[in-house]
């Protein structure tokens, strides 16, 4: 598959997907799988190794979480290869993206389509979650295939500003892990949470699901 097919691949399931893309997107897009591809035939970074399925199962993937962005200040935790937030620093060059993972050689890929596709709105950063203290909260902080639940509260949730959103994208349901918060006072006493089924085009027979946490507010707030 050349460039102007994967192009054409990824717009198609990004109208699919209901969306719109800004000037430029979709060449960076289909630049951005043909990298990884490349790099991933030397250095194992993702299990997905053909180019139509790394266009549902990366691209359509990621960018299924862009409606349920909130603000401008997001943050990708474990972000591996760069998924999601590759996909969406591409598709939200308004928003400040940053790219968190403790793996050196993912994390020099990521830095590499940084520089190649001049996301002058990415950062790439080689860090742990739970001792990432930027300084400044995010107001969105997502994560795919990360950790469970509480796990990922207890890593990321300092991350969160007051009235962000921290979203755990799942594959099926996640009951276990959502009894396993119920059963958390110490949690389950201070966030909120919503779950949302998505459809990922080329995607229909995996089921996905995004676990929408926000912080409690206190009576009266």
């Amino acid at each position: 598959m050349n460039a102007e097919r994967l192009e054409d691949a990824i717009e198609a399931g990004v109208a699919a997907l209901g969306q719109q893309l800004p000037g430029g997107a979709g060449a960076k897009l289909a630049r951005l799988i043909i990298e990884l591809k490349r790099w991933n035939d030397r250095i194992n970074l993702t299990s997905i190794r053909d180019l139509p399925a790394m266009v549902s199962g990366h691209i359509l993937d990621s960018l299924a979480i862009r409606p349920h962005l909130r603000g401008t200040r997001l943050i990708d935790i474990g972000t591996g290869a760069g998924f999601p937030g590759l996909p969406l620093a591409i598709a939200e060059p308004l928003a400040r993206m940053e790219l968190l993972d403790s793996n050196g050689k993912k994390i020099a890929f990521v830095r590499h389509i940084i520089g190649e596709l001049e996301l002058n709105n990415a950062a790439a950063v080689k860090a742990r979650a739970e001792h990432y203290a930027p300084g400044i909260c995010f107001d969105t902080v997502f994560a795919r295939a990360f950790a469970a639940i509480p796990e990922l509260i207890e890593l990321a949730g300092h991350l969160v500003s007051v009235d962000g959103v921290l979203l755990a994208l799942k594959g099926k349901y996640p009951h276990d892990e959502l009894r396993q918060l119920s059963s958390m006072n110490d949690l389950s006493n201070l966030w909120d949470y919503n779950v949302i089924e998505l459809t990922v085009p080329g995607l229909e027979s995996h089921a996905r699901h995004i676990v929408s946490l926000r912080r409690r507010k206190a009576a009266g707030a």
